[in-house]
Formats: structure tokens, sequence, C-alpha cells
């Protein structure tokens, strides 16, 4: 099969970073995450994107990201919580081992913390973050393979969980 072992897709704050690094060390493969690929690009944090040049842009980066990682990489995939918006981006994920990482908006406002350069969330993060997932959840359950959720678990236990779901474990 082509493309990535696990595609990891969420809202922020979820920890698709943290337990997609601890997913590839266990698959012994790599990991990328497509928002440090825009980092890398631009030289730009994703917050001054957003500010500077504007959302619609900050998407077009995040769709040439995703395209590229898609195509090119083997191992664990984390994309950001808005690349599933794209219709491109869900068709791409389409038969792909994709896990929606999930968890409940007080989990979600006390991973992320108030103060956390998050652009979306600037403004009443609590409610931005219920409006998001309001949103988006439509668009993970769709690309998903399966569900997993964060809430109350380590990092190490969401790994386990996505192993366990899309049956990876190594005999």
């Amino acid at each position: 099969m082509s493309g990535p072992a696990v595609v990891l897709v969420g809202p922020m704050g979820v920890g698709k970073t943290t337990v997609g690094r601890l997913l590839a060390e266990r698959l012994g493969t790599t990991f990328r995450d497509t928002d440090a690929d825009i980092v890398a690009a631009t030289g730009k944090e994703i917050s001054e994107i957003f500010i500077e040049d504007g959302e619609p842009h900050f998407r077009e980066l995040e769709r040439q990201a995703v395209r590229e990682a898609v195509a090119d990489h083997p191992g664990v995939l984390a994309l950001g919580g808005g690349a599933v918006l794209d219709e491109g981006t869900r068709a791409l994920l389409a038969g792909l081992p994709v896990v929606f990482l999930e968890m409940g908006v007080a989990e979600a406002v006390r991973r992320t913390g108030l103060d956390t350069p998050r652009p979306l969330l600037m403004i009443n993060p609590r409610q931005r973050w219920r409006e998001l997932m309001e949103q988006r959840r439509p668009y993970y359950t769709e690309v998903a393979r399966a569900q997993v959720s964060a809430e109350g678990r380590t990092p190490d236990e969401v790994a386990e969980a996505v192993l366990d779901a899309l049956e990876l474990r190594k005999a």
C-alpha cells in the first residue's frame, strides 16, 4: 500500500503530534506533521501566517503540505486540525488508515491553554472550540477509518488504542 502508515486527524490540542511520534516509534517508522512542514517552508509560525497573511492563505499552504506529505511520507502523518475542511484533502484521505482522535471541550481547553498562540481560539476559547468541533466533526468522521478517544488517557494509552483500532500490532 502506498501512502502513510497512519494519518491522525482531530482538533487542536488532542495530541496528534505527541501520539504520532509514539506511534512512529512503535511501528519503526518516521513521523511527519503538516503544520511543522508549513512552519519550515515559510519560516513563520502558524499564528503569524494567520495574522499576517490570513486564513485563506494558510489553508492553501495546508492543502499543498497535505498533498505532498500523503504522496511522499510512508510513516505516521499528523494533519492540522482544519485540514479536513478542504474537499480535495478529504478525497485524498479516502482509503487511507485515518484515525480521528477526539476529546471533550473541557479537556481541549485544559490542553491547549487559554494563552497559547492558537489563532482560532483567541476570543472565547471554549465557545470557539465547540463551534469548530461542530463544524469539523462530520469531516473527521467522514475521513476516519477509526475513532479513538484521547479523553483522560495518556499519550501512550492513546497510541496503544490507535494500534488496536487499526490492527497494527506487531506479532
